[in-house]
């Protein structure tokens, strides 16, 4: 079954931070003979007007959608010790957040009929201008994913609720081929190198209604379609998870963003194909929401994500990130990968650290990354810590997407092991103490009786006193004792 078929079958950084960013790019990686002297910077401030209508209805209705939360009672209340607030905080954060990230992709899709709103660089992909547009499965996507997030905020909903909506994101994104090739970078290789073709042919002794006699496998197409589901599942979760302190989640995601772009907008200028323009769009609007949402989420945090944005964020990163390898470069998948380090890291570390304690993947503990630096240095220091280590790993993504630098993966994996096993090692420090005592009482029992036993024979090797009638028997024994 091919990719064509299949379809037919069903049927606070500012723009200064940016610009900076993107000359350092531009000297890092220049591009030959780009098309219409385009240079990153030029294309970055062609689509600026996305990122401020994003930021600016962000900002402007999350007062709003906060009264409105708290007036119907919407609000995260401190029934859990692990939680920093001691009063109801507002949820619905996470709808200001997609409010402006649906109304600067609108504004790119007005743009397509008025062109003086963005100043669409020049594109031998684009030719019509609803390739410029943002895939419909894209919103589609976001829109489900928010929508249990808030059902789930307002009256709670079931874990396999929110995954099956997960999935059907996933299936909507593989439906119109939204990162399909990510992983054709690697299996077109390896299936050349041992000389086999990507598309499997099976021959069946009888038709089948529909698929007919011949049945093709397109590797390459339900191997992207697979790690589109399990990459979706997995950001969604992993967003999620780090959203455990005001303003982690939001601030994390802009940082990354800024690392995508630079990737984005470097694809743009080289002309990739059809998705540059949407990859910057969607990396532009989801940088603007959060930054406009990021005041008010800020220590002290007037309203929070809740699951509705925790998750769209972990969607729309995962989104763009595997939008990297639509023409199968999957090395940008891996910078995107590690751009995005800091949510993955600490998903990693949760599912090993609830392994090695025996308990459920779903139980919660005080042991992520951010309840660990805020043990040690307070909400806004653990919080500013891992902005400058998500900062690291956007460099250095950022980086090896540009250079495909071997030491690149090693300072990554170097800096994801030591953080892995200093964080294992202070999450189980006191079982790690308790198993030392344990062993040492065991050896201590072991060895009491192999001294109690060993006096009593010392004392039947040492010879008696003589009594007074042995000594008058031997006169020598008895001049020798007088």
């Amino acid at each position: 079954m091919t990719p064509a078929a299949f379809p037919a079958m069903i049927a606070p950084p500012t723009e200064g931070l940016l610009s900076a960013a993107t000359a350092a790019a531009d000297t890092l990686a220049p591009v030959a003979n780009p098309p219409g002297g385009l240079t990153m910077i030029s294309v970055l401030h062609s689509y600026v007007g996305v990122f401020m209508v994003a930021f600016v209805v962000a900002m402007l209705s999350t007062p709003f959608l906060r009264r409105l939360a708290v007036a119907n009672g919407i609000v995260d209340r401190p029934s859990d010790p692990r939680k920093q607030h001691r009063i109801p905080i507002a949820y619905m954060g996470g709808v200001a957040v997609y409010l402006g990230l649906m109304v600067g992709i609108l504004y790119s899709i007005i743009a397509t009929r008025l062109n003086i709103l963005i100043d669409w660089h020049p594109s031998e992909h684009a030719n019509v201008p609803l390739e410029r547009m943002v895939p419909v499965s894209i919103l589609l996507g976001a829109t489900i994913i928010m929508m249990l997030g808030l059902l789930d905020d307002i009256i709670g909903i079931s874990p396999r609720l929110k995954i099956a909506g997960q999935l059907f994101a996933a299936a909507a994104l593989a439906y119109e081929n939204v990162g399909v090739h990510v992983a054709e970078g690697l299996i077109v290789p390896a299936f050349n190198l041992v000389g086999w073709d990507t598309v499997l042919t099976l021959t069946l002794p009888q038709a089948i209604p529909v698929f007919g006699s011949v049945v093709e496998f397109d590797v390459v197409y339900w191997s992207g379609a697979a790690i589109i589901a399990i990459g979706v599942i997995g950001g969604c979760n992993a967003s999620n998870l780090i959203d455990g302190l005001d303003g982690l989640l939001t601030g994390v995601t802009a940082i990354a963003m800024c690392g995508l772009l630079v990737l984005a907008l470097d694809l743009a200028v080289q002309d990739d194909g059809v998705r540059d323009s949407q990859r910057i769009i969607l990396a532009m609007a989801t940088l603007g929401a959060c930054l406009g949402f990021l005041p008010h989420n800020f220590n002290p945090a007037t309203i929070f994500l809740g699951d509705a944005g925790s998750m769209l964020l972990g969607y729309i990163s995962v989104v763009t990130i595997l939008s990297l390898g639509d023409t199968g470069l999957t090395h940008l998948v891996v910078a995107g990968g590690i751009i995005y380090a800091i949510p993955i890291i600490d998903t990693g570390l949760a599912i090993i650290r609830r392994k090695m304690s025996g308990k459920k993947m779903s139980d919660a503990d005080a042991n992520h990354l951010h309840h660990m630096l805020k043990r040690a240095l307070g909400v806004k220091g653990a919080v500013t810590a891992l902005y400058g280590i998500g900062v690291t790993f956007a460099v250095l993504g950022t980086i090896s997407g540009f250079a495909r630098a071997r030491i690149v993966y090693v300072l990554a994996t170097i800096a994801v092991a030591y953080i892995g096993v200093i964080a294992i090692k202070i999450a189980r420090k006191n079982q790690i103490d308790e198993q030392t005592r344990e062993f040492e009482a065991k050896r201590t029992k072991k060895s009491a009786p192999a001294r109690r036993t060993s006096a009593p024979r010392a004392e039947a090797t040492k010879p008696a006193p003589a009594s007074s009638a042995d000594l008058t028997d031997d006169p020598a024994r008895a001049q020798a004792a007088g």
